[in-house]
């Protein structure tokens, strides 16, 4: 498997890395494909203390007992959660933070975090005190790096210029191709890198990729009508080829980008994942074929996520 390095830290991620909150909380089928990760290469784990309400890091923590020295395990805070009332609000506070990562560190079972990520996150937060918090954590050592998952230009923005964040996690497919536009050069010219997660957009550019399209996209997708998203779904397929799978596709189109660091999917079987894991098995994606396949698509710019 293939390391990218994590923005100018000393971590180095693997191309393709399993996002772990499409896991469920079957801890026996959870191990499962966590272990079929780790065998075939896969090195960063991603979760965050809302997925199921701490449950979902618990089941990393299980799943990575005895393999720690091999990994990098990503979580999330922002998220001030009650587990009992199954509720939680945006807390992005310095005593937040710093008592969210001593509660994600006992669920996880481990002794520090190698990317820790702020899930989240608007222009309007106190940035300069969340900074702040995470900083502190990595002078501790708690924490390895720091980054964050945020789709919103403007707070990007704010993090690229007073952070020292090695990543920005963010939603990157041939069909949200919004990170293109405008996020992608500010993070190569600072070194920091993009986790792209949704790199199969809801299974739109799978296998499956119609019926997903059917099934995700009722009320279109972005700036794409429903009939749009079917289109270019069936006219996905045509660039497969025995060694060219539909998921190959989709994660090689974000991996083109020399700014994506891992493109980050997630998995509720064994089976899908090793769907994904035809990647490994596969030859390099042509230039050619990297503007064809673009070409089934439009650029579309943020437009929601912009002022808050």
């Amino acid at each position: 498997m293939n390391k990218r390095q994590l923005g100018s830290s000393e971590l180095y991620v693997s191309e393709i890395s399993l996002g772990c909150m499409s896991l469920g909380t079957d801890h026996n089928k959870a191990k499962d494909i966590i272990d079929r990760a780790l065998d075939a290469g896969i090195n960063y784990l991603d979760t965050a203390d809302l997925y199921d309400f701490g449950e979902n890091e618990k089941i990393v923590g299980e799943a990575v007992k005895g393999k720690r020295d091999d990994l990098l395990i990503g979580t999330k805070v922002g998220n001030n959660f009650n587990r009992d009332e199954k509720d939680w609000h945006w807390d992005p506070s310095r005593k937040h933070i710093k008592e969210g990562v001593k509660d994600s560190l006992k669920r996880l079972g481990i002794d520090y975090i190698d990317l820790y990520q702020l899930h989240g996150g608007t222009i309007e937060d106190p940035i300069e005190e969340s900074i702040e918090a995470f900083e502190e954590l990595k002078q501790e050592g708690l924490i390895r790096e720091y980054g964050i998952s945020s789709i919103r230009p403007n707070v990007i923005k704010e993090y690229v210029e007073k952070s020292n964040i090695v990543s920005v996690m963010m939603q990157y497919n041939a069909l949200d191709r919004r990170p293109e536009e405008e996020i992608l050069n500010l993070l190569a010219d600072n070194e920091i890198s993009v986790l792209a997660r949704g790199p199969l957009a809801k299974g739109m550019l799978s296998s499956k990729g119609q019926e997903k399209a059917q099934e995700k996209a009722e009320n279109g997708f972005l700036d794409y009508s429903q009939e749009e998203v079917l289109e270019i779904a069936k006219r996905w397929q045509t660039f497969t080829t025995e060694e060219k799978t539909a998921e190959t596709l989709a994660l090689q189109y974000v991996l083109q980008n020399p700014t994506v660091a891992s493109a980050v999917f997630g998995a509720s079987s064994v089976e899908q994942l090793n769907d994904n894991l035809r990647y490994l098995e596969s030859p390099p994606l042509t230039e050619q074929t990297y503007q064809d396949m673009q070409a089934l698509t439009r650029g579309i710019t943020y437009q929601k996520h912009r002022a808050k």
